[in-house]
Order: C-alpha cells, then structure tokens, then sequence
C-alpha cells in the first residue's frame, strides 16, 4: 500500500512511527513531516492548504491511502476533496469535523441528543457574555468558538478572570476562533482522554489516557496544548469506558448520521468524570497530542489495516489489541511557552531510543544541517513500563539526556497515577 501522512507534528511521528511497521506497507510519504518523520518517510514539501497540489501528488504517486493527522485540514474539508477524487482517507468530512472546529456546534448536538455535558450559552458579543458570568458566577468556563491551537479555553476560578477572557476573545486574541465564544458550567471531577473509532456505522474503542494541560508542575499556569500524558488512565475503569460508549459515543454517532453529517474517523473525547459520571467537555476529531504518542506505544496491532478498516466502511472487521504496560511521555517545550519564545534554538542532542524509550520529534527543523527547535511544543520523551511509576521514571531518565539549553518540561507528568500506585 502506498501512503501519504499529511501533518509535521508529534502526533504526525508516532503514527508514522507505527505506520511504518506495517508489513502492508509498500511506499510512505509524509507532507511536510519533520525531522523525525523524515526516518520513517519520505518528506514531501506539499502546501497542503491547497487540496488540489495534494490531490496531484497522491495522483502522480499512485497514493492508495491518505491520513490526515492535524484537525485544521479537516476542518477546511480537505478529505472531502480527496475523497472525491477517489482517494481513500482517515479522516471525518469537513460537516462533521465541526465536532472539534465550533465548540457551540458540539454542545448544540448535546443537547439535541441528550449526551451529558455541561450547561452552556453561546455568545457572538462581549456584553450578554459578561451578563451571563455575572449571573451564573466562577468558576465557569470560557472558550472561543473555534481552533485555537488548544489556547482557546479558560477555566475561569474567577468572576474577573472569566471576564478577561470574554474580552480577550472578543478583542480577537484567537482570531476568528473567538469571534463566537461559549460559555458553559464548570465540571468538577477527574479529566480523562478517550479514543474511538468510527467508519459512521460501527465504533471501535481503542484505549485511555490523561494530559496535562497546565504549563506548570502541581497543575499550575496557563493552559497549553499539553504538556504530557500517560496511558490507559486508571479513572477510566472498564464500568466507566462502557458508559462512556453508551452515553456519549454511541449517541453521537446515531446524532451525526441523523443530523446528515455521518462521522468517519477517530473520536478524541475529553471528559469529566464527576460525582455522575462521564461528561463531555469537548470532541476533538483527530488523534490527542501528546496522547497519540503513548497510545502508539501501547498498541501491539499493526495501526495501517485498523485506520484504513475506518476510512472504508469495514472497521467490524478489524481489532485493536494492546500492551498491558503503561506508557507515558513528557513534553519538552521551548522557553517563554505557551508564551513568546525563541525560534530556531539549537538542540545539541537527541538520546537513541531504546525498547523501552523513544524520543517524537513536534517542533522540530533542519537549518543548515543543525536541528532546532521551531515550535513551542518540541520534543516527546515516551516510555513503557509496568507500571506508570516506571514509565515516568524512564521517561524522566531520557529527556535529562536531551541536549537543549531553551527547553523545560514539567517534572511531575502522570503525579494523579503514581499517587495512585502509591496508596
């Protein structure tokens, strides 16, 4: 088979990672991918905003198989284009890549279909906004409308911080991601990650996990895209995953192909789990980042048959079969983030992964032969172990390996787990 992977971060190298491990595989390619990526796929300098560039590639190169790793190309409908030009693709249609692309087109189908979340009012002006939080007080959270790189939400403790964020938002911090804001009840409880798949008929449960969003150790500081996580995440206990299949995913999948935008692709669920039960904080419509790379690790399946079961109708035929082990990662992240940082800061040296340990290239670049950081996010440190203990103590052991003076990382990642383990 030959396939085109089309994203250039961390998520974008633990699937090429698996991906490249399919005795299915015949020719790889990856458009832009990234340094890493570059190991296990041929990189492809594709602008792929333009879906007709892509398109003609994966014509030309006689492509079989598409995945769409990032959500902003689904969101801008590009595997509806190749799909139409009959291409296969993982990835959900640009109607039901709204799931993650307006947080008020998730919360509107909640309430339709009666899927547990909470209350929430969307707002197109600052003002009502400001009425609403007087109204309802803090805590209470705050989200822009639409993508914002995992910036876009602020969980308010505050009457005057969850103001701030109105204002932001409005003010155009997040662009037109904030010119709808949503604000909705805060959910007291235990956050966990859930992954699912879905052809649009059939749903196949993969596993768990649970990031860490605050920039800070103790989960202090703004929030981020996600500065590590761990999996499976003990919280979501095998009562808990099968409620949250029959309470959440399973009716959104009947309410997607009701509502006429059936829903083809993978399922990121963040969830509550409070005093009720699973609620549902948000859908993302593409694998978790930093998620995806300890779920990569963990899965013992071969990924290329089970995403392409997904993209054509036939994921009943297919299983996923995963590693007892825990695995867990740890984000090292530029200096200043998710503030202004420094771009282009060289890193000196990347440890040899191990069978027990890899490092995934996220913010990544060759400049004049030398690697430097990019992006805000820029390494993955990922590990297995027994236990979440281990997996965090070999993870740690890593990253101190990691040559690169303008990079942090929390030292605490998966502390909910080991306090766990301890007791």
């Amino acid at each position: 088979m030959k396939v085109l992977l089309i994203g250039s971060g961390g998520r974008e190298h633990a699937l090429a990672w698996k991906i490249a491990q399919s005795p299915l595989l015949d020719e790889f390619y990856a458009a832009p991918g990234n340094p890493g990526i570059a190991d296990h796929a041929t990189l492809v300098a594709l602008n792929v905003e333009d879906h007709a560039t892509v398109i003609a590639f994966a014509k030309e190169k006689a492509i079989d198989f598409v995945v769409v790793g990032p959500e902003a190309p689904l969101v801008a409908g590009l595997a509806d284009d190749l799909r139409a030009a009959g291409i296969a693709t993982f990835g959900p249609s640009k109607a039901a890549a709204q799931l993650e692309g307006s947080k008020g087109f998730t919360k509107d189908l909640c309430a339709r279909y009666d899927i547990p979340t909470g209350a929430y009012q969307r707002f197109k002006t600052a003002e009502p906004a400001r009425d609403y939080v007087r109204a309802q007080g803090a805590p209470i959270v705050i989200k822009a409308d639409g993508l914002a790189a995992g910036k876009g939400v602020t969980v308010a403790m505050t009457e005057a911080e969850a103001l701030a964020a109105i204002d932001e938002c409005f003010d155009g911090a997040f662009g037109t991601a904030g010119a709808e804001v949503v604000v909705e009840a805060f959910l007291d409880g235990e956050e966990a990650s859930f992954f699912c798949l879905s052809d649009g008929k059939t749903a196949l449960a993969l596993a768990t996990a649970q990031d860490h969003k605050r920039v800070g150790d103790g989960d202090t500081g703004p929030n981020t895209g996600g500065m590590g996580a761990y999996s499976p995440a003990p919280v979501m206990t095998p009562a808990m995953v099968e409620r949250t299949m029959k309470e959440i995913i399973e009716p959104t999948i009947a309410g997607m192909a009701k509502d006429g935008n059936p829903f083809s692709g993978v399922f990121f669920a963040g969830l509550m789990i409070t005093a009720k039960g699973p609620e549902l904080i948000e859908y993302n419509v593409r694998f978790g980042d930093p998620e995806c790379q300890v779920l990569m690790m963990r899965l013992k399946s071969d990924l290329l048959p089970i995403l392409y079961a997904t993209a054509t109708g036939t994921l009943d035929k297919v299983e996923a079969e995963w590693r007892d082990d825990a695995a867990l990662t740890v984000v090292l992240a530029s200096k200043g983030y998710p503030g202004a940082y420094d771009k282009n800061t060289p890193i000196a040296h990347i440890p040899e992964a191990s069978e027990e340990a890899k490092v995934f290239h996220a913010g990544t670049a060759l400049k004049d032969g030398e690697l430097v950081a990019t992006g805000g996010r820029v390494l993955n440190v990922t590990a297995f172990g027994k236990t979440v203990t281990e997996a965090q103590a070999r993870a740690y052991a890593l990253a101190d390996k990691v040559e690169w003076e303008n990079g942090f990382c929390r030292r605490d990642i998966g502390w909910q787990a080991v306090a766990r383990e301890k007791a």
